[in-house]
């Protein structure tokens, strides 16, 4: 469009008219009239411009679009030209050249000179007015059409506003929403022993009495039909071109920090809806506009590269977290147009967490997070996390990451009661699952079998013999996690993607805790050290109609390698101490619409019998 304005300007100026030789003054009057028709067209052409730069001021139109759509006018403008003025030139000369014809009047008499009056007439090529017309309405059209078209084609596929109707911070806001109906069937094996459910106990303070023994034990023997929701829907504002603030509602129980699952049937009550996520982030960037660190505060999502070996997909950290860097060779094509799979829990690949997403780096994460504060106590619960790794697109799209870290857990295990003193109470965990090796906090001063009473408040006919009221992790956790994967997309559009992950906690001791609840464990050997292997095959994400992805996995997690509390909430019902297979995969049934099917067969590792299959269907729907 501005290309063709410009060549008729630039036309304009090089229109030829009839000129003779000794006729100067029509020559004089035929310039005035190409200037004045020069001076229109400019006009026009100045018309334009201010045109455009009204649309960005008004924010209808981005700058820098703007800007390259000029320069690229201007420079097809100065192509056309250029080649409008070779194929005139070429016209001019094959008019000028005489042609060649046999005369068929006789020779004139040698000695005859021919009487010349001046060199005679001299022609140049002729637009009539009717052409000219016919441009300059053309520039018109063309100029209001398609600047129209254009504009509205923009602002559909951009989402302008109005801004003389909307408030400005709409153009620096983003909606979250996402949705998923669950439908699980979990079967348990007939010779499965009963597990006490140490969450509940301590959340009553210890045992209950005897006739509601049965709210103490996890259910192990009777197969379980369940139905779910989860529904989650945030708000992300941009507060400078740097820093950011986000908050996301979900469906919540607000007791357990690895799922918003909310279970249907609950006699018509009202679901609890909670803040899962409210944070800052602030991100740096050089010159160019590449982000070189990021630094989050509040509650966020998980900013390590892990699986859900170690943090399970629904779990959001609280604290301050910041993730740094180093780019190499950047300026590839394929690193420019890489485009980075949808988010795990999102229509990616269920159960990984792929972190910092920016490919061809070598990054660095580490964090503080306040797990639990403790009143009237100096010793609040922390987790302190380092990681270090490489992301690399090793060819065109297949990418390389691995990372190593280290996650330690400060004042999380249990410490002994002396004989009628709570002080230590504070060390029962707020949250755990199963699979731990749980310690009771109480003790005695004489044979912790003997059935005499631990504590006051504690007795041989409220509780196991030896046992107290309360439980507490036995060990401490200092955990060394080794994640890697390898993307390969030399099949695309399908994907073969392979992951490992490596886990040993370094924080158990076994001398510690015979000295500190000498009898209370029939097994004080270590256990800790956990593994996966992994393949997902098909697209990176189900995001779009027909889109697929399948995976299958083997998982063997020891019961103290990391801490239950954080860990899967859906393989072997959730938590350590368990092996097994699990196989599954997503589908596209529409665009941002897609089925999880996942089949899941553990046991446990150590200690009594438990056998668990689990079957979930999961429908997803998001924007």
């Amino acid at each position: 469009m501005i290309s063709r304005m410009i060549i008729a300007v630039l036309l304009a100026s090089m229109i030829p008219v009839p000129v003779m030789a000794d006729e100067k003054s029509e020559l004089l009057k035929l310039k005035e009239k190409i200037a004045n028709e020069r001076e229109e067209l400019l006009e026009l052409k100045n018309t334009t411009t201010n045109l455009i730069e009204l649309f960005v001021e008004q924010g209808l139109l981005d700058k820098e679009k703007a800007k390259v759509l000029v320069n690229a006018a201007k420079k097809k403008a100065a192509q056309e030209a250029k080649d409008q003025i070779a194929k005139e030139r070429a016209e001019e000369k094959q008019v000028a050249e005489p042609k060649v014809v046999k005369s068929t009047v006789p020779d004139k008499p040698a000695g005859e000179k021919e009487k010349v009056k001046g060199k005679g007439p001299v022609f140049v090529g002729y637009v009539p007015e009717f052409v000219k017309d016919e441009i300059r309405q053309q520039v018109r059209a063309d100029l209001k059409d398609e600047v129209v078209q254009e504009v509205k084609a923009n602002a559909k596929k951009e989402a302008w506003g109005v801004p003389a109707a909307l408030p400005e911070w709409l153009n620096r806001t983003r909606l979250t929403f996402d949705m998923r109906l669950r439908g699980s069937n979990d079967f348990f094996g007939n010779d499965n022993a009963p597990f006490l459910d140490y969450l509940s106990i301590n959340r009553d303070g210890g045992h209950i009495p005897a006739f509601q023994r049965n709210e103490e034990f996890q259910n192990t023997e009777f197969d379980r039909l369940r139905f779910s929701q989860r529904f989650r829907a945030g708000i992300e504002m941009d507060i400078t071109d740097s820093l950011k603030a986000g908050v996301r509602l979900a469906t919540s129980n607000m007791r357990n920090p690895v799922s918003n699952d909310q279970s249907l049937g609950v006699t018509g009550q009202s679901y609890e809806l909670a803040i899962d996520r409210g944070f800052l982030q602030y991100d740096y960037r050089d010159a160019k506009g590449k982000d070189r660190f990021s630094v989050y505060g509040g509650r966020f999502r998980n900013p390590f590269f892990s699986t859900d070996v170690v943090y399970d997909s629904d779990l959001s950290f609280e604290g301050f977290a910041a993730t740094f860097r180093q780019r190499f060779n950047e300026d590839a094509p394929n690193v420019k147009n890489y485009k980075p799979p949808a988010l795990v829990d999102l229509g990616g690949r269920f159960g990984i967490n792929m972190g910092p997403q920016t490919p061809n780096t070598m990054f660095a994460t580490v964090g503080v997070f306040p797990i639990q504060e403790v009143n009237l106590s100096e010793r609040d619960k922390w987790l302190f996390g380092g990681q270090a790794g490489v992301d690399w697109l090793v060819h065109d799209q297949s990418r390389f990451k691995a990372a190593v870290s280290f996650y330690h857990f400060h004042n999380t295990r249990a410490r002994a009661n002396a004989p009628n003193s709570f002080a230590n109470d504070w060390t029962a965990p707020q949250f755990v699952q199963w699979g731990n090796t749980m310690v009771p906090i109480n003790v005695n001063e004489g044979n912790e079998l003997d059935g005499t009473p631990i504590n006051s408040r504690c007795n041989s006919t409220q509780s196991f013999v030896g046992q107290g009221c309360l439980y507490g992790l036995a060990s401490d956790f200092n955990i060394f996690n080794f994640t890697a994967l390898y993307d390969y997309a030399g099949f695309a559009p399908i994907n073969v993607m392979f992951t490992f992950d490596f886990t040993k906690n370094f924080g158990y001791n076994a001398n510690r805790i015979q000295r500190e609840f000498a009898g209370r464990l029939l097994d004080n050997r270590d256990k800790t050290t956990a593994y996966q292997f992994r393949m997902d095959v098909g697209d990176r994400d189900a995001l779009k109609f027909k889109n697929w992805n399948a995976f299958i996995a083997y998982r063997y997690i020891e019961r103290d390698a990391v801490l239950d509390a954080f860990t899967d909430s859906v393989f072997h019902l959730g938590g350590t101490n368990a092996q097994g297979w699990w196989i599954g995969g997503n589908y596209g049934i529409a665009n941002n619409t897609w089925v999880n099917l996942r089949w899941m067969s553990a046991s446990a590792i150590h200690g009594p019998t438990l056998n668990v299959d689990s079957l979930l269907l999961d429908l997803n729907v998001r924007f």
